[in-house]
């Protein structure tokens, strides 16, 4: 399960070991962004140690390299791999090209390591023109690939314009993503909300991003987390409902009818499977059905 993914500096030690305290699912080292280049080799020595000696109890590590026209990105593999993080992030992945040529260096180190091939998962960052047109093919480029990410800080740069709270601007990208991302049988994750003191605005901008199709959904703040957290949970009543509509379909099937109706609205196959999908999280997350 991962609702929220937290960004984390590379450069910055106490912020890396206090990261499984920090509540969400997944952690990201940031080698790129965060790093400033004199620093690179320095952030990366920091990752890695910290992968190698702090245990991180269920947190989900996941790790942003630098960028495959960089000469940083295969130091960043060589020291990273070894660790085992769950997800390699990949920032301003363009096309299918992009991501099979990270592909194809993952699987030489996985092999100098003795490690089974695709061991460690990619997450294309996408956050270019370029990248979002080409968002399909980048998905499937690979099973190595388990998700899409969304990145709208570089994409409305590349898109020439200003990036606001409102996200009109992004609108096509993310439902793009989105669409590619299901198509192609993978999860897809929406940028983070960078206005760390407005609570109301993350509020809003995660129930967005849920109801658009968004798995879950990333955060520069701790302060963002747990708002990310709640808004990508089931609700109790949700939890109920599938419950419910279950045990209407096993009914259906007892009594040999063909279809069947809860509070009015037939249950057909979709909301079986939403009800199932619900019912798994609610289980991953220690949630038991109400009274």
């Amino acid at each position: 399960m991962r609702r929220s993914m937290l960004f984390l500096p590379g450069n910055n030690p106490n912020m890396l070991i206090n990261g499984n305290c920090l509540g969400s699912d997944a952690i990201i080292f940031d080698l790129e962004d965060a790093v400033a280049p004199d620093q690179k080799d320095a952030a990366r020595i920091l990752v890695r140690n910290t992968m190698k000696y702090m245990d991180f109890r269920g947190c989900e590590i996941i790790v942003r390299i630098n960028s495959i026209d960089t000469p940083y990105w295969k130091q960043d593999l060589d020291e990273i791999m070894p660790h085992r993080p769950g997800l390699i992030l990949v920032p301003k992945t363009c096309s299918a090209a992009d991501v099979l040529e990270a592909d194809a260096y993952m699987t030489q180190v996985e092999e100098k390591l003795g490690m089974e091939k695709n061991t460690v998962g990619l997450m294309p960052l996408i956050e270019t023109a370029l990248g979002v047109e080409n968002a399909f093919s980048i998905a499937s480029a690979t099973k190595r690939v388990k998700a899409l990410f969304l990145g709208a800080e570089d994409l409305t740069a590349d898109l020439q314009c200003k990036r606001t709270k409102e996200s009109r601007e992004i609108e096509y990208a993310r439902t793009r993503l989105v669409v590619a991302a299901r198509a192609a049988g993978v999860d897809v994750y929406d940028t983070p909300f960078t206005d760390v003191n407005d609570d109301e605005g993350i509020q809003v901008d995660a129930a967005l991003a849920k109801a658009l199709g968004f798995t879950g959904k990333a955060s520069i703040s701790p302060r963002h987390v747990e708002v990310i957290n709640a808004v990508f949970s089931p609700t109790q009543k949700e939890v109920d409902y599938a419950y419910e509509v279950l045990e209407a379909i096993a009914l259906a099937k007892e009594q040999g009818k063909g279809a069947i109706s809860l509070y009015g609205k037939m249950i057909d196959a979709p909301i079986v499977n939403r009800a199932k999908q619900t019912i798994a999280m609610a289980e991953a997350l220690g949630m038991e059905r109400g009274m």
